[in-house]
């Protein structure tokens, strides 16, 4: 698919160091959301693979009872990223300006994005980018809810429902050398007054994609 100026552009023109340099030591994901997300990284997720964190945080959700050969972060803020204990080392940058990532081809085995891709403006060149350095046939798994910080989300990702969203995620993903193998659409509840009662919390959408691209 092809993006248009209005589709990329953002509320927020200020450039993104200025809105990441002061780390956010919260949780923008619900209890009931990053549970969900530990639960599918446990099943798809190996003790021996290379796995990419990208557009990380202080936080990775990976399951705890498992470690694995190496997890690399990316991210906005370098004392969050520090304060990651499951990164085994990080680097800064924004895919904003700049998509070439400072990792050999084929050396990832699976690449992971939550509450990211919401702030892509180039997309299309990240996933090309995304399928130079994971390795051929193996896994992106692109998660994400209905939040955001709105002022520095594109439009594309602003002003569509979310059926159109995961429409958009998966368009630029097929276009780019990926192989969509399934899509979690799915609510979320969240235990209230000590469990008597539940409530809806952040739905939870995720993209498996496969790297359908020849990497040798």
């Amino acid at each position: 698919m092809k993006l248009s100026i209005s589709d990329r552009e953002k509320l927020d023109i200020a450039d993104d160091k200025i809105f990441y340099q002061q780390p956010r030591y919260v949780h923008h994901l619900s209890a009931s959301f990053r549970t969900r997300l530990t639960k599918l990284y446990s099943e798809y997720l190996l003790n021996h693979h290379v796995i990419l964190d990208l557009m990380s945080s202080w936080v990775s959700h990976l399951p705890s009872n498992i470690r694995y050969k190496k997890v690399i972060g990316h991210g906005m803020n370098e004392a969050e990223l520090g304060s990651n204990k499951r990164l085994d080392k990080f680097w800064v940058q924004n895919l904003n300006k700049t998509q070439k990532m400072p990792i050999e081809d084929s050396t990832i085995d699976v690449g992971l994005i939550v509450a990211g891709w919401q702030y892509l403006q180039y997309p299309e060149k990240v996933s090309l980018e995304l399928s130079r350095i994971i390795k051929s046939d193996s896994l992106l798994l692109i998660s994400f809810t209905n939040r955001a910080f709105w002022t520095k989300a594109p439009n594309i990702w602003t002003y569509s429902s979310e059926e159109k969203r995961i429409e958009y995620v998966n368009n630029v993903l097929t276009a780019n050398g990926w192989r969509i193998e399934k899509i979690f659409n799915e609510k979320t509840n969240e235990k209230k007054l000590f469990g008597f009662y539940t409530s809806e919390s952040d739905p939870f959408f995720s993209i498996i994609a496969r790297n359908n691209k020849s990497n040798n």
